[in-house]
């Protein structure tokens, strides 16, 4: 049997989402939840979970669609199918989100600031997460 480490989760995407990004010729991240395709096109297949919006905030329903692609974007960055010179992009496409599905602009840019000060452990790879291990 072979398994890997999971982090905590709080949601869970019960149908296919996609968004276009400008994050262009990456390969397939051979991850069957999250995968980017040569264009940028990010799709995010039912059962993925992630952790919401993270740090001193509270998760409103104006948060959450940013959340996941943010979250997913960054998962490609710790297992190292998206370079990390992407992360700003990521973080400004989650205050765009944000912004397209309601949340107030100052509340979007504070949170895109936090991310930009504080965010950047979290597009690290975490070799514990991407280590496939086996037991009987």
């Amino acid at each position: 049997m072979k398994y890997k480490l999971l982090g905590n989760y709080k949601y869970q995407v019960i149908e296919d989402i996609t968004i276009q990004t400008e994050i262009k010729n990456i390969g397939d991240s051979g991850n069957p939840y999250v995968n980017i395709t040569a264009d940028g096109l990010v799709r995010i297949s039912k059962g993925y979970s992630w952790d919401g919006p993270s740090g001193p905030t509270v998760d409103t329903r104006t948060f959450i669609r940013g959340s996941l692609i943010h979250d997913a974007l960054y998962q490609l960055m710790r297992e190292g199918y998206v370079d990390r010179k992407h992360r700003d992009y990521a973080d400004r496409l989650l205050r765009q989100i944000c912004i397209e599905v309601g949340m107030n602009k100052f509340r979007a840019w504070y949170v895109y600031l936090s991310l930009k000060w504080f965010g950047d452990k979290n597009a690290k790879p975490i070799k514990k997460f991407n280590k496939i291990y086996e037991a009987p």
